[in-house]
């Protein structure tokens, strides 16, 4: 059994790689993306990609705003640590 996302998305919203990123970012936060990855070395790019490809489907979610909005609110369910340990060792998944 693998995890699963709450809300799949076939394909991704955003492309995985700098051009999808970049065009998934707004305007002063495409030129951090675009600063931040010219200036890794090569061992560091593919971390920088995969950081921004984050933040870049958060920007994106269809519920962004109302999950935001949730969470500043304090209604945004959560689990614990405890919790989400638990249903990893009953689903056989790894916990490290």
């Amino acid at each position: 059994m693998s995890a699963q996302p709450i809300h799949p998305h076939e394909p991704d919203r955003v492309p995985r790689n700098a051009d999808g990123i970049a065009a998934a970012l707004d305007g002063e936060r495409r030129m951090e993306f675009y600063r931040e990855l010219l200036a890794a070395a090569p061992e560091q790019a593919e971390a920088v990609l995969h950081r921004w490809w984050c933040e870049a489907m958060l920007d994106t979610d269809p519920a962004g705003d109302r999950l935001t909005e949730a969470a500043l609110n304090g209604t945004l369910p959560t689990t614990g640590v405890t919790e989400a340990i638990a249903r990893r060792h009953r689903a056989g998944l790894p916990v490290e």
